[in-house]
């Protein structure tokens, strides 16, 4: 499984290289999130600041769409896995675009201010995603916009100091209807008409509480200014600060922090965990992102076959690493396996790919990886990167057993039977 966003990308991003990337410290990312900060020159302080709430990310590469119109949300409605009408001004939730056959085309981040209804995506899902929505229009009361070069995307925990600290700061949420323009991730529960395929008695996304927020793209000068000079804090406005606490002095977090995150909390990600053959139950996308109680889609017969009768070939999983070797795998990375023959010595084979991977402050150096589905949750994996082994241990997301909800009872073979039988 390599990079999969060159399959959807028509053209280069719209969005400019970041000015945050003029802070002490700074290197660019590379690939799809080229244009922000991979890091900042200390990627665990940055990860651990991130995780207390007291840092944020650079996301200003990502793309913004708007869709307004008073036909929106039903006509949005009609061709996504959530349901959306009577989503509330402020509301966030998150929808999939799905093929005829159910495999998964966008994956996208969605709030409505009661006007306009914002997509956020990744940038190279954004000229696909727009022309398929132009193409579906028909004679709807819709129209569809690209404010990327208007908005740029800020990621921070929900409701922690950092992102007190952009409105105390002057950076405040966009608000072009007099609703700010915060992005809640729906991924620290089930959602209504969702459901979970993973087992664990306490699912690692219910720490997972983090936001997106769009400012002005014209705002990001200051807010460098502001960063470089320590200046950005949340102040007494902090979560649980006294009058008199100390500012909480708000600093900058690479994806590289973001990323390990993420993946420590099980969260799929378009641009990492989906190829051309990913259904949304691979990757236990059925949680947040597709409503099974809703009406016709695009792909819905396929969502609903495989998860009342069938079972989905692949299956996303975390490993834990080992780093001894000193080596991080990178996405596209074989996952292999030992297969037993009874005649001979066991043959390693590849059973999945490395999608996503980064050393986390707390767990080390981790990936999410999809594997064959009949692969037993008790193998041990070997990842080979740089024609090195290294050995991995599975903590399961998506089961062996997810799918065939529906426990229909097999009915018994028919066909001449003798006497007494």
């Amino acid at each position: 499984m390599t990079d999969q966003v060159a399959t959807i990308q028509t053209s280069a991003p719209s969005a400019p290289a970041s000015p945050l990337l003029g802070l002490p410290g700074a290197v660019q990312a590379e690939g799809t999130d080229a244009g922000v900060a991979a890091h900042y020159g200390n990627p665990m302080i940055e990860q651990r600041s991130l995780a207390a709430g007291r840092a944020i990310v650079d996301l200003s590469h990502r793309g913004v769409l708007g869709v307004s119109g008073p036909d929106r949300l039903t006509w949005l409605n009609s061709i996504a896995s959530q349901e959306l009408r009577s989503l509330a001004a402020g509301e966030s939730t998150e929808m999939l675009l799905l093929d005829p056959t159910g495999r998964l085309e966008y994956a996208i981040r969605v709030l409505d201010d009661g006007v306009e209804t914002w997509l956020l995506v990744e940038a190279a899902e954004l000229p696909g995603l727009q022309k398929f929505l132009d193409r579906m229009k028909f004679t709807l009361r819709v129209q569809v916009v690209d404010h990327t070069l208007a908005y740029a995307t800020i990621g921070a925990m929900t409701d922690s100091p950092a992102s007190v600290g952009l409105s105390a700061n002057g950076i405040a949420a966009a608000a072009p209807n007099d609703v700010p323009l915060t992005w809640r991730d729906p991924w620290a529960a089930v959602a209504r008409g969702g459901y979970q395929y993973a087992e664990t008695p306490e699912h690692p996304g219910t720490r997972w509480t983090y936001s997106e927020t769009l400012v002005p793209r014209a705002s990001l000068p200051a807010l460098r200014d502001a960063l470089a000079a320590g200046a950005l804090a949340a102040g007494a406005l902090a979560a649980g600060a006294a009058a008199s606490a100390s500012p909480v002095i708000i600093t900058p977090a690479g994806l590289l922090a973001l990323e390990a995150l993420r993946i420590a909390a099980w969260r799929p990600r378009r641009a990492r965990e989906v190829d051309e053959k990913s259904l949304p139950h691979e990757l236990d996308w059925l949680r947040t992102a597709v409503r099974l109680n809703k009406g016709c889609y695009r792909g819905q017969e396929t969502v609903a076959k495989v998860h009342n009768l069938g079972h989905p070939p692949r299956r996303l999983v975390m490993l834990h690493l080992d780093g001894s070797e000193g080596v991080l795998p990178a996405p596209g990375d074989s996952v292999q396996a030992d297969r037993v023959r009874p005649e001979g010595e066991a043959e390693r084979v590849r059973v999945g790919a490395i999608t996503s991977s980064g050393i986390h402050f707390e767990l080390g150096p981790i990936a999410l990886a999809v594997i064959k589905r009949t692969i037993p949750a008790t193998s041990t994996l070997y990842v080979e990167s740089e024609g090195i082994f290294i050995s991995a241990g599975q903590e399961i997301i998506v089961p062996q057993s997810a799918g065939s909800v529906a426990d229909i009872p097999r009915l018994p073979r028919l066909g001449i039977r003798t006497p007494g039988h």
